[in-house]
């Protein structure tokens, strides 16, 4: 058996890359004060149905959706946002009338085409803030992903924005975007001619040649925003620069997902090549009233910590942890390894790391395992150490050996290693 063609293991050799990544992303949402929140694998089919839209290529093609024996779709969770506002009307987080920002870490799960840093099973780092109006709020969200990449050593970053406009003005533009394709329909692929009149905005995102030349001299949703899309996306260019952010206006840019409204974003790291976007996000004033809450703002952005990971190796950015100081404890017979069980637990409980042997080895495999293991202290223990009521301490480094009393045996490793 082998894992499914879109998943993979994560051996405990290559875990400290996803712990550091992990770690330095909650220190910083801390600092931006964003709380965590884990919510189910699986929902409610219709909840995404509502949340991202029917005509997305993730719910017509991408989702992972089944029968539950109780005769209801359920589907493993393709992206988080529709998730935390569910969490977040279910549990009246909006009765106190207050800004909530929240991050959440977890799997995700699409039928998508797997490559290089992209898998059908994958993992998200995400940011939600709910109940904010203010650009300012834009502002913050991409600041925080920016500062994200920073600390964790990126450079040749390019942050892309765009307005996509709201239910006022962007009817408007997709009237004006389908007269534009429908003179070109017969140089649109097959998704992007479905898509023509269902959600037109997509077939500029579309990634097939045919499509990128049929899109050039298209109109431009940035000339069709009314006055407070255009003031508000005015506001969020000023306080990225304010915050020394620079970025591009990229008129092509438009999320893949039907809640966004107003500010979208991503974030490209160059080195990455063609698919070179490692963050994406943008507001969605209309979700939660889409999902059946009250009108309430909100924006956020997701990033692949795959794709993250990948570009992190690609620099060497990621530090490999300081070796851990290993003790191996040699035992011969039962009452020996009763003895060595009891020196285990006592420097375990000091955070040192001790191994006893767990498959009957003899003396000699048991020095080869301790030298396997790079110990730096093989403590030994056999019937002649039991009568005498002191083990031999073999250091692994030099091959000293010394004869220690039982009883302070583990106060003598802890001072080799503190002294070390």
């Amino acid at each position: 058996m082998q894992a499914l063609r879109g998943t993979q293991d994560i051996l405990p050799d290559q875990i400290y890359k996803w712990n550091y990544v992990e770690s330095v992303i909650r220190n910083l949402c801390s600092a931006y004060g964003y709380g965590e929140i884990r919510t189910p694998i699986f929902e409610d089919t219709r909840l995404f149905l509502r949340g991202i839209g029917d005509t997305t290529d993730v719910v017509t093609k991408e989702m992972y959706s089944f029968e539950d024996r109780g005769g209801r779709s359920v589907t493993l969770r393709p992206e988080n946002t529709a998730s935390v506002v569910r969490a977040y009307l279910e549990h009246k987080l909006y009765g106190d009338q207050q800004v909530h920002k929240i991050f959440y870490i977890g799997s995700m799960f699409r039928y998508d085409r797997p490559q290089a840093g992209r898998y059908r099973e994958f993992h998200q780092f995400g940011v939600e803030v709910l109940g904010a109006v203010s650009p300012a709020a834009d502002a913050e969200v991409i600041a925080l992903a920016y500062d994200l990449f920073q600390s964790l050593g990126l450079k040749d970053l390019s942050l892309h924005i765009n307005s996509i406009g709201d239910s006022i003005c962007r009817p408007v533009y997709r009237k004006k975007l389908i007269e534009f394709f429908e003179e070109r329909k017969d140089h649109l692929c097959a998704d992007c001619r479905e898509r023509l009149y269902k959600n037109p905005l997509r077939i500029l995102d579309c990634k097939e040649e045919g499509c990128k030349t049929a899109s050039e001299g298209a109109p431009e949703i940035t000339d069709y925003l009314c006055e407070t899309c255009n003031e508000k996306f005015e506001a969020v260019k000023q306080y990225l620069f304010a915050l020394g952010i620079p970025y591009t206006i990229d008129s092509r840019l438009v999320r893949g997902l039907d809640y966004y409204t107003n500010t979208a974003f991503e974030i490209q790291y160059l080195p990455l090549g063609a698919q070179s976007a490692i963050c994406g996000g943008g507001r969605y004033d209309g979700l939660v009233e889409e999902i059946g809450g009250p009108a309430t703002p909100g924006i956020g952005f997701a990033v692949g910590i795959e794709r993250l990971l990948l570009a992190l190796d690609m620099q060497n950015l990621i530090p490999v942890p300081e070796k851990i100081k290993k003790i191996y404890i040699a035992a011969l017979g039962q009452a020996a390894i009763a003895e060595g069980l009891k020196i285990q637990h006592t420097l375990r409980k000091n955070d040192i790391q001790a191994e006893l042997d767990l498959q009957g080895k003899s003396l000699k495999g048991q020095m080869k395992q301790a030298g396997k293991l790079k110990s730096i202290y093989t403590i030994i223990i056999g019937t002649d150490e039991l009568i005498k009521g002191a083990v031999t301490v073999k250091d692994m480094e030099n091959g000293n050996q010394k004869s220690i009393p039982l009883e302070n045996v583990a106060d003598f490793i802890f001072h080799q290693i503190n002294r070390n």
